[in-house]
C-alpha cells in the first residue's frame, strides 16, 4: 500500500504518541514521557501552536511521522529543529523515513529556514548510516545540556 504523507492533524495526536511511546521503548527510556495528550494536542493546535509535523499514513494508521519546530541561531537565524523522525517498527527498511525526512527538507527550504538541526543517539547505527547519507555534519563538540523544571 502507497503511504500518504501529510500535514498532522489534532486527530492524530493519540497514534503520534503512539509512535512516541515506541521511539521511547527502542531508545531505552520508556519512562520518559510525561506530555499529558491534552498538552501534547494544545501545543500543535491549540491557540498558539509550537510544532509541526507530517505523519505517513497506511490503511487510515499513522505508522510514521517527522515533528519540528524553529529554532533561533544568533549566528544563523531561524532554523528548523527536526524533534524527532518515527517510522514504527514494522514498516521500517520501506523508504518512509526518507519520504518524511525529505518532506521535512522542503519545508524547510520553502519556509526560508537556513537550515535544520536534530540529535541522534550515538549508539543508532541504523539512524546514523540514515543521515551520512545526507553528508549530514555530526558535531562532536557540543553536549547536551538541560534542567528540569
Amino acid at each position: 500500500m502507497k503511504p500518504i504523507i501529510r500535514e498532522a492533524q489534532a486527530r492524530d495526536c493519540e497514534q503520534m504518541m503512539n509512535l512516541i511511546k515506541e521511539l521511547a521503548v527502542y531508545e531505552k527510556a520508556p519512562n520518559e514521557v510525561t506530555v499529558s495528550m491534552e498538552h501534547f494536542i494544545d501545543s500543535g493546535f491549540g491557540e498558539n501552536p509550537v510544532w509541526g509535523a507530517f505523519v505517513a499514513e497506511v490503511g487510515g494508521k499513522i505508522v510514521g511521522m517527522s515533528l519540528f519546530y524553529v529554532r533561533y541561531s544568533t549566528w544563523k537565524g531561524q532554523r528548523l529543529y527536526l524533534e524527532d523522525l518515527i517510522v514504527t517498527e514494522e514498516f521500517r527498511g520501506k523508504r518512509l523515513g526518507k519520504i518524511l525526512f525529505d518532506k521535512t527538507i522542503e519545508y524547510g527550504k520553502e519556509q526560508g529556514y537556513s537550515g535544520m538541526l536534530w540529535q541522534v543517539l550515538d549508539w543508532n547505527e541504523p539512524a546514523i548510516n540514515f543521515y551520512k547519507k545526507y553528508n549530514a555534519k555530526f558535531d562532536g563538540e557540543w553536549l547536551n545540556t538541560s534542567i528540569e523544571f
